[in-house]
């Protein structure tokens, strides 16, 4: 596999937008995929003001976003939470991520999370609490094969899914 982690920039453009098109009416995941996109530029600064805690919505704390790319496309976007408050640490976590979908089953989820982590690392979070859908299977596995141990369900939502808690232990 000759993929990279990347740092969001603008030669990813044409491939983000065509991430974004593919996605259609699904629930994008992690979080900045849903930030407006239509000015390439300000999508770019504000990710970069998420990374520096500026200008951030209420209930946000400082987030790192990266792509994972590979020969020019975007195959998968994280979100690295840097600390978390208390509406995040019940729900949400330090990383969120997403693979898009023509790109889903290879295995790039597991290296988009163990690349996250490694990022994490390099910040100085220790321990790391990563969530998922109960009924994602596959992301349950993606986090347990970097090291996730279940730590706790609940019940949320409207409706109500339950959201299971995994917390990978600080190296």
């Amino acid at each position: 596999m000759a993929v990279s982690l990347v740092r969001p920039s603008a030669e990813y453009e044409q491939s983000y937008r065509a991430y974004i098109e593919e996605l259609g009416d699904e629930e994008r995941h992690p979080l900045p995929l849903d930030f407006e996109h239509n000015d390439f530029a300000a999508l770019l600064r504000r990710l970069d003001d998420c990374e520096k805690g500026l200008n951030l919505s209420e209930g946000f704390v400082p987030s790192s976003t990266y792509w994972l790319t590979e020969n020019g496309e975007l195959l998968g976007v994280s979100n690295l939470r840097h600390y978390l408050n208390e509406k995040i640490l019940k729900v949400g976590g330090h990383i969120g991520l997403g693979i898009r979908p023509s790109y889903r089953g290879r295995g790039l989820g597991t290296f988009l999370l163990a690349g996250t982590i490694e990022e994490a690392r390099k910040r100085g979070i220790g321990e790391l609490h990563i969530h998922c859908h109960k009924h994602n299977a596959a992301s349950a596995r993606m986090i347990v094969k970097n090291g996730g141990v279940l730590a706790s369900e609940i019940e949320d939502g409207e409706p109500a899914e339950t959201v299971q808690r995994y917390v990978v232990a600080a190296t």
